[in-house]
């Protein structure tokens, strides 16, 4: 598994504008809601996916990506390792260009199916650290 490069990954920040977050939480002490919060404040539109919540920040959430109408730019996946393979399988399904897997989170197998379609797959990387760091 290899992650694309510093400039791809500032590229990809730069020219998305809509992010589904895979495992976004209501709950504001949660890593995946302050990081949601963040890049909404970037001028990202964010779209929550969790079946387990109704609405994050005032929107309503879907259980799963197939579920979004429109353009998808990002997959942010705030879900273990193990699950991976089975939101690779959902990624595929749609016209997001990039998966993108929080900070500590890889899996072989999703990566493989995403590289398989060839999605642009990101590994082990926090997005907001990278958006701060990479876009200015």
């Amino acid at each position: 598994m290899q992650n694309p490069s510093q400039e791809e990954i500032r590229k990809i920040l730069e020219d998305a504008k809509r992010i589904a977050i895979v495992g976004l939480s209501d709950n504001p002490a949660r890593t995946s809601n302050q990081i949601g919060e963040a890049l909404m404040k970037a001028g990202y539109e964010i779209i929550p996916v969790n079946p387990t919540v109704d609405e994050v920040f005032g929107i309503k959430a879907v259980s799963c990506v197939t579920e979004i109408e429109g353009d998808i730019d990002i997959i942010n996946v705030f879900r273990r390792s193990e699950f991976l393979p089975e939101i690779a399988e959902k990624a595929v399904q749609t016209d997001a260009k990039v998966f993108w897997a929080q900070l500590g989170l890889t899996n072989e197998k999703a990566y493989d199916i995403l590289r398989e379609a060839d999605k642009t797959v990101i590994m082990d990387r926090c997005i907001k650290v990278d958006h701060a760091v990479l876009v200015k």
